[in-house]
């Protein structure tokens, strides 16, 4: 039997946590066991694109 694929809320937790750099094993071995890792890929670039979108938001705030 294949495992389940992950949630919305488990990818997004998933790479939060590889964002600061704290996961479980736990978490860790069930993100590897996933049949794909191109929601967690996507999910990675999404996220990263708004956080440079914020940190350039706050830099025009501050600058103007």
């Amino acid at each position: 039997m294949s495992p389940a694929k992950p949630g919305l809320r488990q990818v997004v937790k998933a790479v939060l946590g590889a964002f600061i750099g704290v996961q479980s094993e736990q978490q860790r071995l069930q993100d590897f066991q996933s049949q794909s890792a191109i929601p967690y890929i996507v999910t990675g670039i999404v996220l990263a694109a708004f956080f440079v979108a914020i940190l350039l938001l706050i830099v025009f705030l501050v600058l103007n």
